[in-house]
């Protein structure tokens, strides 16, 4: 964290000595075999198909039915059967609303008035018991994190249930004991989709080999996805090593499989590949510039660069320093190969003018560093909605998502909403409650502590930190709401917006988990990539 010294030849530089990556190359050189692929695609099929019978199988018990759609869910199966998933639920919902009183809690979660059956009529509050159970606890306790704003009682039953859970955690046995532990560190409506899956394998196994047929589908599933996952990663590796980021850019993050784990929260199905291959090398033109901005740039470097990338020219090299001129040239190449895809090109357009959005707000924070400006929490919301890179990198994402995303999607997505808002909202301020203190010593005058206490006159940074984090609270709760029918635009559209967010709580729930990778994504990294697969 030190900058390197003023002398008449090179002006002052912020440097943060970011630290090295971990992995080095090793992901350059992972060999796929296609054959292998094609073999786990195929000993899918008849475990799909039967596992298809059983969904709308009308002899089945619907609790029975309903516990085998959530398993379904959370294997990361759901988009092959959404059609007879949908149609169970619709057939459904109408018994269930009888039925209510008797149905698992995990599957009715938005009738948020069943929970007062668990309160005390006097007292109106939770009723604790010496004899919990631990299953249906964990239920509940899961359910209370689908509140939405106004669904008070929901707020009261995560309290409770968490404090049961954490009272009893250590006196539970087996795979309950670490299917609660799991939960309580991050509950899996904040994780990480693909690891959720992965982590179902080992920590419900019972739920798993309940059908014989659902246990052989998700093996074969998370194996195929596996493979090309890994596949995926070696083509951004080595895109990444033939542009010699490392030599031309030697002051930015090395994180290219982090920014692959990131990216991969948007999508895991295969059929998005080429969407994620994309957004990851987006995703690293971001990196670069923000480092480039924030950690090496003087405030007129920053200035050129930014007024080179609004132009979007190659005659704008010129006007760059020598060591700007490699990236972007990479820069310009990326979004002109990208162009020549056809039927695309508002997609592209509209993911283009994100990233030039994008470089004008690092250099109005550049602006208010260099000035030791301390802007207003609301001016720093507003540009911090902007870099928090989450615009761009879900306009980014559409580019390879094919025709499901229509024009009116992307008008949608282009008229900022609310859940778009809310998830942008989340990613700045979490990084920037986990990164004050690195970026404080940096002698970086603009954080959203910094501009918060400022703005409310509030000396004590522990209680600033604290109200932001309700912010946050409040920002899922709005994500949640997003998420309901009726909706404007599909499922399919909204989910990345949703997982972006997720990510944030996975990277940023404890520290900088993304400059510092050692304690949350190596983990996750291991786990879907360098660990033998399940085998069962």
């Amino acid at each position: 964290m030190e900058a390197n010294t003023k002398t008449s030849m090179e002006p002052f530089r912020p440097l943060a000595n970011f630290p090295p990556s971990i992995w080095g190359d090793r992901f350059l050189y992972f060999s796929v075999d296609n054959s292998e692929l094609e073999a786990y695609a195929q000993a899918m099929e008849e475990p799909k198909e039967e596992v298809r019978r059983l969904i709308i199988n009308p002899t089945m018990d619907p609790n029975a039915t309903l516990s085998l759609i959530y398993s379904v869910y959370r294997l990361g199966l759901t988009y092959l059967f959404s059609e007879e998933i949908d149609g169970q639920l619709v057939t459904f919902y109408c018994i269930f609303v009888k039925l209510i009183w008797q149905t698992d809690l995990l599957l009715v979660t938005r009738h948020a008035d069943v929970f007062n059956k668990f309160k005390d009529q006097c007292s109106g509050k939770f009723e604790e018991c010496n004899n919990i159970d631990a299953r249906g606890m964990l239920n509940f306790y899961e359910c209370a994190h689908l509140g939405i704003n106004g669904e008070h009682i929901l707020d009261e039953a995560l309290v409770f249930t968490k404090t049961q859970l954490k009272r009893i955690v250590n006196n539970l046995e087996g795979n309950l004991a670490e299917q609660v532990k799991h939960a309580l560190m991050r509950p899996f409506h904040r994780g990480m989709p693909m690891v959720e899956a992965r982590l179902y394998f080992s920590n419900y196994k019972e739920e798993c080999s309940r059908y014989d047929s659902l246990r052989k589908l998700g093996c074969a599933h998370f194996n195929y996805l596996r493979l090309l996952q890994k596949k995926e990663l070696y083509i951004v590796s080595k895109w990444w090593k033939d542009r010699d980021f490392q030599r031309i850019t030697p002051y930015a993050r090395d994180r290219v499989p982090e920014l692959y784990l990131w990216m991969l929260v948007l999508f895991f199905e295969p059929q998005y590949s080429e969407a994620r291959i994309i957004t990851t090398k987006i995703a690293v033109l971001v990196l670069v510039l923000d480092d480039t901005c924030d950690a090496y740039a003087t405030i007129e470097e920053i200035r050129l660069l930014t007024h080179a990338i609004n132009r979007s020219e190659f005659n704008a090299l010129e006007q760059l320093p020598e060591y700007i001129k490699p990236f972007y040239k990479i820069l310009l190449n990326v979004y002109a190969e990208l162009e020549m895809q056809d039927g695309r090109s508002h997609f592209i357009n509209a993911a283009k003018q994100a990233f030039q959005e994008l470089a004008r707000g690092y250099l109005i924070e550049a602006e208010w560093t260099h000035s030791g400006e301390v802007p207003s929490f609301e001016e720093y919301v507003k540009n911090g909605l902007t870099t928090s890179t989450y615009n761009v990198l879900s306009k980014s994402s559409l580019i390879g998502m094919g025709e499901i995303v229509s024009e009116e999607a992307l008008a949608w997505h282009k008229g900022n909403p609310k859940i778009l808002k809310a998830s942008e909202l989340i990613a700045r301020l979490h990084d920037d409650v986990k990164t004050y203190q690195f970026e404080r010593e940096r002698g970086q005058s603009t954080t959203g502590v910094g501009a918060y206490m400022k703005t409310f006159r509030v000396s004590d940074e522990d209680v600033a930190i604290e109200e932001i984090m309700k912010m946050i609270e409040s920002a899922w709760k709005d994500i949640k709401e997003g998420c309901l029918k009726p909706r404007e635009v599909s499922m399919d559209v909204i989910a990345p917006i949703l997982n972006l967010a997720r990510m944030i709580d996975v990277v940023y729930k404890h520290d900088d988990g993304f400059t510092f990778p050692e304690k949350a994504l190596k983990v996750y990294i291991t786990l879907l990539f360098v660990d033998s697969a399940p085998v069962y």
